[in-house]
């Protein structure tokens, strides 16, 4: 806990802001309606039929419409998706093929890629998804709240934060192809003259990101992101935020799937029951329950592992087991516990055993940063880097690529 205070003692107002360094961002997607997410995509094929065989009124019920989307509402397909783009109501079209995302942090579900059915799907994210991209989610700030500000995935993040609080998401490149860091023009020119190909790692985008893993703290303004001075110190932060981003991404962009070391991993004790209501954790043997269902070991910095103050074990188990009020499509769900939640919920579980074991890496590094000379705001500013100009916060255009508009209509962005 003192390295937190001490790292973030004094002097933010001149410590650059993550927003500053990589400026475009996006706000959280807006489903508008919760059946369109799922822990399963099994599930969103029987909301999705039920709600194709509904008629009239009753099948307004089931949309659960709003004041951006209804069953008669005609809308662009969303980019890289194929699915209709007519009126609901009058031509559903054929089932779309649900899309893998990341609800909040950690949580990985499936959405149906269907923008007649989301209120506010974020197009611009859509654009620019593919296997180069990563996105950096912004935390919203919960004062004195515990966990870490930010966040990676190579999945479409939908932004959602735990407490409630908006956070945003910054894709890492403007453009398809890794093409464009988004970055503030000139950043990469200046950390390049200043740190030189140390440690042997090139001053990249990802770089940028993997220091920003590293070292960002909250604030109610943003996040802040001290540079360090000294290039040693820079090349000791990315070296951390290589491996945070290593474990968060999962096994994506050909990296390996995180693994706790023999002797340590989780495994099944008790087979997990098809209902289980309640969660619970011993610390003294480190099993935790499901129910009648034992999992262990399971470290007890993953149990504890928190993001804006919200323990994320307890989070994934409550959206897999709380029973949705009313008889809506969201209350359609499986009818047992499907085997994948007991594999996704293991590799959870080794994610932030790992993810924790890093905390003192983390606090040395801040430590070191809080005494060392640090790349001011000022001296951004001097070198032309602030203020980021305004077409650097917009998305990049795309002139040359033809996506389908309402009722089928081709529109060229």
């Amino acid at each position: 806990m003192a390295a937190r205070v001490a790292a973030g003692a004094g002097g933010d107002e001149d410590v650059p802001l993550l927003d500053e360094l990589m400026p475009w961002s996006v706000r959280p997607l807006r489903t508008g309606r919760p059946w369109v997410t799922a822990p399963d995509a099994a599930t969103l094929r029987a909301r999705w039929d039920l709600l194709v065989r509904a008629e009239g009124a009753e099948q307004d019920r089931l949309f659960r419409p709003s004041r951006l989307r209804t069953p008669r509402t005609a809308v662009a397909a969303l980019p890289g998706q194929t699915t209709a783009t007519g009126r609901f109501a009058r031509e559903p079209g054929p089932y779309p093929e649900p899309v893998r995302v990341l609800h909040g942090p950690f949580d990985e579900q499936w959405l149906i890629p269907d923008h007649r059915l989301i209120d506010a799907a974020r197009p611009e994210l859509w654009r620019v998804a593919d296997e180069h991209q990563l996105f950096a989610v912004e935390h919203g700030h919960v004062p004195q709240a515990d966990g870490p500000a930010l966040s990676v995935t190579a999945l479409l993040p939908d932004g959602h934060s735990p407490a409630g609080r908006p956070g945003r998401i910054r894709p890492l490149h403007r453009r398809p192809g890794g093409r464009e860091p988004n970055l503030a023009p000139g950043l990469l020119g200046l950390l390049r003259a200043r740190y030189g190909d140390t440690g042997g790692h090139e001053v990249t985008a990802e770089a940028v990101l993997a220091w920003s893993l590293a070292v960002a703290r909250p604030s109610p303004a943003g996040c802040h992101v001290p540079l360090p001075a000294d290039s040693a110190l820079w090349s000791a932060g990315v070296e951390v935020g290589r491996e945070l981003l290593r474990l968060q991404l999962r096994g994506a962009r050909g990296g390996e799937r995180p693994r706790l070391p023999g002797g340590r991993r989780p495994y099944v004790r008790a087979a997990v029951p098809p209902q289980p209501t309640e969660l619970r954790y011993d610390p003294d043997t480190e099993v935790l329950s499901l129910g009648e269902g034992h999992i262990s070991p399971v470290p007890a910095g993953a149990w504890a592992f928190r993001v804006d103050g919200v323990r994320m074990l307890e989070l994934w188990f409550e959206r897999r087991t709380a029973v949705p009020a009313g008889d809506g499509l969201e209350a359609l769900r499986p009818r047992g516990w499907p085997r994948e939640w007991t594999s996704e919920l293991l590799e959870l579980i080794t994610v932030l055993a790992l993810l924790d074991g890093l905390r003192p890496h983390q606090e040395a590094l801040r430590d070191r940063l809080a005494q060392a000379p640090k790349l001011s705001r000022s001296e951004l500013r001097a070198a032309g880097i602030l203020p980021v100009p305004a077409g650097a916060r917009r998305p990049a255009s795309v002139l040359d690529h033809h996506e389908e508009g309402p009722e089928g209509q081709f529109a060229l962005l």
